[in-house]
């Protein structure tokens, strides 16, 4: 009697027990259900408690690149906005400095380009005063160089296209892509790969074809020219390379450096206006268009501003080069369809290869960013194997070897 009611309480604890984790394994499938983190595939509890943790991993990590993704959707979207700012607003401000200059005979452009940074820095006081945006010091001694070479850069393009001919000074224009290449894969480790180069060719072809018409050379403006070339590499390469460096916006770096950029042009504009035109703005008859024009000139100089050192930020300075040869053929077509101006089918072959180019340039270098990424997450993932690993991916046997490997 004994032993079989012995047996029969060991029947009913099997029993009870087997029941309970019947239950617990219930309760845990439609916690799981619930989540939405559960695959009904008939295998056991133990399996199946594996499987849930697998697709919970599997649900983070797909998570969390859908956030990437997105947060990848708004930089490029952010990228775009930049690049169409920069392009209506600069062929805006040539069509409106055109008439200035053409139309209305106001000749200074230096002095001009200094009240464009003048108005920029004041508007951005402004904004910083009414809390748009966080102002970020850096160090005075780079900001100074930074803002001398700048300065300098548009004296010295000013100067170039004074002393030379009008083609020319588009040839030392279309120089800056190629230098600036240079200077980044000599300095900075940039690579470019071989169809961004082929693509920068066809872009610069196309551009020279439909802008450059002579080549009239002379000591003075080829030395000119050489300065300018290299202090305009030099000003836009630091750009962005100075974002980099203090981790600070292009609104902040634009606040930060405008004063000491309007402060150069003060002092350099009225020499090279009186070199260039013999006279200066304090000896010109102004009128209430001349006066009206300047303004508008000055206030969409601070989009262009701003748009400079947002997409020089984002992209780099060889790409907003490569946009400034769009805007100079938009600016082309704009005065041939618009304005009635004469041309040549030269002219219209020359821009439809600077397109072909500049779509080129966008396909190979998005494709070149890819890559370098890709071989980036390579070589951190091979530097640090277990980083990004989550912890349930690993099985039983991994966690269990570490425990006891542990001291």
């Amino acid at each position: 009697r004994q032993a079989r009611a012995t047996s029969e309480r060991q029947k009913n604890g099997t029993r009870e027990d087997r029941r309970s984790r019947l239950d617990v394994h219930g309760v845990a499938q439609f916690g799981l259900r619930f989540m939405g983190r559960f695959r009904t595939d008939g295998k056991a509890p133990v399996e199946h408690k594996q499987d849930a943790f697998d697709s919970f991993s599997s649900y983070n990590s797909k998570s969390k690149s859908s956030r990437l993704l997105a947060a990848g959707n708004m930089v490029e979207l952010g990228t775009i906005g930049a690049l169409a700012l920069s392009v209506i607003s600069s062929v805006s401000i040539v069509v409106c400095n055109k008439y200035l200059i053409s139309n209305l005979g106001f000749h200074f452009a230096t002095t001009l380009t200094c009240a464009h940074m003048a108005v920029t820095a004041a508007f951005l006081h402004l904004a910083r005063m009414m809390r748009w945006f966080e102002p970020k010091a850096m160090e005075l001694r780079p900001l100074i160089i930074f803002s001398t070479i700048s300065g300098i850069s548009i004296g010295f393009l000013n100067l170039s296209l004074g002393l030379n001919s009008v083609g020319f000074y588009q040839m030392t224009k279309l120089a800056i892509i190629p230098c600036t290449v240079t200077l980044q894969s000599l300095f900075y480790g940039k690579r470019f790969g071989f169809m961004v180069k082929v693509a920068l060719g066809v872009l610069l072809g196309g551009v020279g074809v439909a802008t450059v018409t002579d080549l009239q050379l002379n000591f003075m403006g080829s030395l000119m020219s050489l300065c300018a070339v290299a202090t305009t590499c030099i000003s836009q390469i630091w750009t962005n390379t100075l974002q980099k460096r203090f981790s600070i916006s292009s609104t902040q770096l634009l606040y930060n450096s405008a004063p000491y950029q309007a402060l150069v042009m003060l002092v350099v504009g009225p020499v090279l206006d009186n070199a260039l035109t013999g006279s200066t703005v304090l000896e010109f008859e102004y009128t209430n268009a001349v006066v009206a024009f300047a303004l508008m000139s000055c206030l969409i100089a601070i989009c262009v501003n701003f748009s400079t050192f947002l997409v020089i930020g984002k992209c780099d300075a060889v790409t907003y080069q490569v946009l400034g040869h769009v805007k100079t053929m938009l600016v082309l077509g704009f005065g041939f369809v618009v304005l009635q101006n004469p041309f040549m089918w030269r002219n219209i072959g020359g821009i439809a290869i600077a397109l072909v180019g500049m779509v080129a340039y966008g396909i190979y270098e998005q494709k070149d960013q890819e890559m370098q990424k890709l071989q980036a997450a390579k070589q951190e993932a091979k530097e640090d194997p277990e980083k990004g690993v989550p912890l349930l991916a690993h099985s039983n046997a991994d966690l269990s070897a570490r425990s006891t490997s542990k001291p």
